[in-house]
C-alpha cells in the first residue's frame, strides 16, 4: 500500500438532523464538507453529536432528516457493508480465536479476492503496521497498541476510500496514545485515504488533524486547523474546549474595530476583536495561560492589563510551572511560565497581559 493507491472519498453532510424516538435531537441541521484525503476530526464532549455523526457516515443508523453524499452520490439507500467504509472501533473489535493474519484477511476473504491476492495483501498490511513477526499470534497474545494496529490494518487492507476511527485510542495509556497518534498520522500519508476521526481529547485532535470539527450540543461550532481554533475562537466554548484559557464574562462598555473594553464588578480590561464587527451586551474576554505574566503588584508595563490577586498554587509540570491566582474581583487566573522563570515572593500578586493577546468574543451560556 502506497500513498496514491487508493483515490480519497469526498463527503458531504446537507443539512442532516438525527432524533432518537421522542427524545432531543442528537443531531441538528449539520452542514459538513470533509475534504478527499484530509483528516479530519470530529471533537467534542460526550453527548455532543461527534459519535452519532460517523454512525450515520457508516451506515450504521439513518438520519432523520437531510442527505449525507460520498464524492456526490446520495449513501442513504446503501447499507453499511456495501458502503466500503473501514472502520476501527475503540475496543477494536478483533476475532478472538483468529490469527493476527487471519484477523487482516477477514475482510478480504468476505469480498471473495483470490487466495493469492489475498496473501498479498495482508503481507502488506502487516510491513505497514510493521506486525510481520506477529502474524501467527492470537490478539490475547498482543499488547494493547499492538491490537490497535492490527484492527487498522484489517480495516484498510481492502484499500477502502474512506476510513473512519471512533475513539480508537482510548483504552491506550498515555504513553502509548501519543505513539499510536504519530503512527496514525504516519498511515494516513501512507494511505491517501480519506480519514475521520472521532475523539473527546482535544489534545489528541490537535496533534493528529488538518483540520477539526468541534461539536457541542448537536452541532459544529467551529471548524478549521488546530491553530485556527486555538488562536481565533469564533464562540466561548471552542474557546474554553480546545487548550486551556482564562475567561472573563463582563459588559461591552466600548468597541471600536480594533478593540473592545469589558467590565465588571471589580475590574476592566481591554482586549482585542478577532473581526471588525460591532460588538454589544455581554461578552467573554479570553486570555491563555501562557500569555499572562505574574508579577509584584505596580510592576506593570504601560498601557498592559491587570487583575488584582494572592497566590493560591504553583504546580511543578516538568518543562513549565503553573500558577494559579486567587482574583480579588472573584474566581482565579492560571498562568504558566518556564521551570526558571522568577515568581514574587509575597502572596498579593498582579496577573498582566497586553490587550492584543486578550480575545473578546459574545458571551455564551453562563
Amino acid at each position: 500500500m502506497t500513498r496514491g493507491a487508493v483515490r480519497p472519498a469526498g463527503v458531504q453532510f446537507l443539512d442532516v438532523s438525527k432524533q432518537f424516538g421522542d427524545g432531543p435531537f442528537a443531531l441538528r441541521n449539520l452542514d459538513l464538507t470533509i475534504e478527499p484525503g484530509e483528516f479530519l476530526t470530529l471533537l467534542g464532549p460526550s453527548g455532543s453529536g461527534k459519535t452519532t455523526a460517523l454512525n450515520l457516515l457508516a451506515g450504521f443508523i439513518h438520519p432523520t432528516s437531510g442527505e449525507i453524499q460520498i464524492d456526490g452520490g446520495d449513501i442513504g439507500d446503501l447499507p453499511a457493508h456495501k458502503r466500503d467504509i473501514g472502520v476501527v472501533f475503540q475496543h477494536y473489535a478483533l476475532f478472538p480465536h483468529m490469527t493476527v493474519r487471519d484477523n487482516i484477511a477477514y475482510p478480504l476473504k468476505q469480498r471473495r479476492l483470490p487466495r493469492a491476492d489475498i496473501d498479498r495483501k495482508v503481507d502488506a498490511a502487516l510491513a505497514m503496521v510493521a506486525l510481520e513477526k506477529f502474524a501467527d499470534r492470537l490478539p490475547r497474545q498482543l499488547s494493547g497498541g499492538q491490537q490497535q494496529r492490527v484492527a487498522v490494518a484489517r480495516a484498510t487492507v481492502f484499500e477502502p476510500r474512506l476510513l473512519l476511527m471512533d475513539e480508537p485510542l482510548g483504552a491506550l495509556d498515555k504513553k502509548l496514545r501519543e505513539s499510536v497518534q504519530l503512527e496514525l498520522k504516519r498511515l494516513h500519508q501512507q494511505l491517501g485515504a480519506t480519514i475521520v476521526f472521532v475523539t473527546h481529547d482535544q489534545e489528541e485532535a490537535l496533534v493528529m488533524s488538518d483540520r477539526i470539527a468541534v461539536f457541542d450540543d448537536g452541532k459544529v461550532q467551529q471548524i478549521g486547523t488546530a491553530q485556527q481554533l486555538y488562536d481565533a475562537p469564533e464562540t466561548q466554548f471552542v474557546a474554553q474546549f480546545i487548550g486551556e484559557s482564562n475567561c472573563w464574562i463582563g459588559d461591552v462598555i466600548e468597541s471600536s474595530a480594533e478593540n473592545v473594553v469589558v467590565s465588571a464588578k471589580g475590574w476592566r480590561l481591554i482586549g482585542a476583536r478577532l473581526d471588525c464587527s460591532p460588538l454589544k451586551g455581554r461578552a467573554a474576554v479570553i486570555v491563555r495561560p501562557e500569555r499572562t505574566k505574574i508579577m509584584e503588584r505596580g510592576a506593570m508595563p504601560a498601557g498592559w492589563n491587570e487583575l488584582h490577586g494572592r497566590l493560591r498554587d504553583v504546580i511543578y509540570l516538568g518543562s513549565l510551572r503553573k500558577v494559579i491566582v486567587e482574583l480579588e474581583s472573584g474566581g482565579e487566573a492560571a498562568v504558566t511560565c518556564q521551570p526558571d522563570a522568577v515568581i514574587p515572593s509575597q502572596a498579593a500578586v498582579s496577573v498582566v497581559f497586553p490587550p492584543p493577546v486578550a480575545q473578546v468574543i459574545p458571551a455564551g451560556r453562563e
